[in-house]
């Protein structure tokens, strides 16, 4: 069975390690079970990304939507901040690495809605991503991802390959009230 466990900076996030089973064939790792998650809707669309070492994707937050995160190749730094008003780690950084060699390599991230959520494509990176909701434009909000208030470290060595969404996005202190998300204690 996987080892999940809460995070220890941001209320509702999970990490999982899940158990990764090996012969001479190769390997094969069970991604993801909802009961892992306590209080986690279904998830109802996957999608992936592939991204160049070097970009910056985020940071982006959803008030209706959860995330679960794998890192199918390559390596990536996921800087993970909460915006939900009325949460316990309300204005918490966190920063964790997924892929690439040894225990990260398989690790699951579990991101509730009102967590703004980036990564920086350390390597060439490829993220296959569950969630919970439908593609919602509505929803797709963020933070400008060098937002002092965040203080986040990326690990890139150089400037980020952002796209111009990301590059607009406000800083925190400019996010109308009405588009932050209260904390849910489901969530927690």
């Amino acid at each position: 069975m996987a080892e999940v466990r809460a995070s220890d900076e941001i209320a509702g996030v999970y990490v999982v390690d899940p158990v990764v089973h090996g012969d001479d064939r190769g390997t094969f790792v069970e991604t993801w079970r909802r009961e892992w998650i306590p209080g986690c809707r279904e998830m109802v669309q996957a999608n992936r990304a592939q991204r160049l070492a070097g970009s910056l994707v985020g940071l982006h937050y959803h008030r209706f939507q959860a995330d679960y995160w794998t890192v199918v190749a390559g390596r990536i730094r996921v800087v993970l901040h909460d915006l939900r008003s009325g949460s316990p780690t309300d204005g918490a950084t966190s920063l964790l690495d997924l892929g690439g060699e040894g225990p990260a390599r398989h690790r699951g991230l579990y991101i509730p809605r009102g967590v703004a959520h980036g990564f920086a494509a350390l390597t060439d990176a490829t993220v296959a991503y569950l969630v919970d909701g439908t593609y919602d434009p509505d929803d797709e909000l963020g933070v400008v991802w060098d937002d002092p208030t965040v203080g986040a470290d990326w690990g890139l060595d150089g400037p980020p390959v952002l796209s111009a969404r990301d590059a607009a996005n406000p800083r925190r202190a400019d996010l109308s009230e009405a588009l932050v998300p209260a904390f849910d204690r489901g969530d927690d």
